[in-house]
C-alpha cells in the first residue's frame, strides 16, 4: 500500500482544471487522467483515420471529429475524449459546464496505448455502448497492424472482428466509408 493516500478529485476540481489551459483530461471516479501528449505513432494513426474519414465524408450528411471533441457518456460522467468520432444527420452537442460534448456519435475510434487499452476495451467501451446512436467502435493498435472492429447488431448485441493484415480494408457500413489498414498505418514503422 502506498505511503501517500490517493487524492480524490471532485467534479468541481476536474471542471476547474478542464477550463484552464489546452490539455484535455478525463474524469474517472475521483481520478483525473491527462489525455494529451500521446506517442508520435498514436498521433499519426489518429490523424490518418480522421483524414481518411473527413475526406470520404466531405459534403455528405456525416462529419468526422478529432480528439478535441468530447463525447457525452451519461453512464461514466461527464464525457470522454475519443481519438476520432463521427456524427450523422447533424452533430448534436450538450453543454456540460461550458464544454460542448457530442451526444450522437455513430462511430468512435480509439488508438490504443499501454496506459489506456484496458479502459478503452472495458469501462470506456461500456460507456460508449450506452449511447443509443453508436453503431461502430474501432480499437486500433499502435504497436502492430491490428484493429478490433465492433459493430452493433439489430438485436443490440455487439459483434467484433479482428483485422491484422495490412492489405485489408474495413467497411464502415454505418457511415458508408472504407478504411484500408495501409492508410490507417501510413507513416508508421513497426519493429
Amino acid at each position: 500500500m502506498s505511503a501517500h493516500p490517493k487524492h480524490y478529485y471532485t467534479l468541481d476540481e476536474y471542471f476547474a482544471l478542464e477550463q484552464v489551459g489546452d490539455a484535455r483530461y478525463e474524469y474517472w471516479d475521483g481520478d483525473i487522467v491527462c489525455m494529451s501528449g500521446g506517442s508520435p505513432e498514436h498521433g499519426q494513426i489518429g490523424g490518418n483515420i480522421f483524414g481518411e474519414l473527413h475526406s470520404q465524408l466531405k459534403g455528405g450528411r456525416c462529419k468526422a471529429f478529432t480528439s478535441e471533441i468530447a463525447i457525452s457518456t451519461p453512464t461514466l460522467p461527464p464525457y470522454r475524449y475519443p481519438d476520432v468520432s463521427v456524427a450523422c444527420g447533424g452533430a448534436n452537442f450538450q453543454r456540460i459546464r461550458g464544454i460542448g460534448a457530442l451526444i450522437n456519435p455513430i462511430l468512435i475510434a480509439e488508438v490504443l496505448s499501454p496506459h489506456t487499452e484496458a479502459a478503452d476495451r472495458g469501462a470506456k467501451f461500456e460507456a460508449y455502448r450506452a449511447i443509443d446512436t453508436l453503431q461502430e467502435y474501432l480499437l486500433v493498435s499502435q504497436d502492430n497492424p491490428h484493429i478490433t472492429h465492433y459493430v452493433k447488431q439489430e438485436n443490440g448485441e455487439w459483434r467484433n472482428s479482428e483485422i491484422v493484415d495490412l492489405a485489408s480494408v474495413i467497411t464502415l457500413n454505418s457511415i458508408n466509408c472504407r478504411l484500408s489498414l495501409q492508410d490507417i498505418y501510413d507513416g508508421i514503422t513497426f519493429s
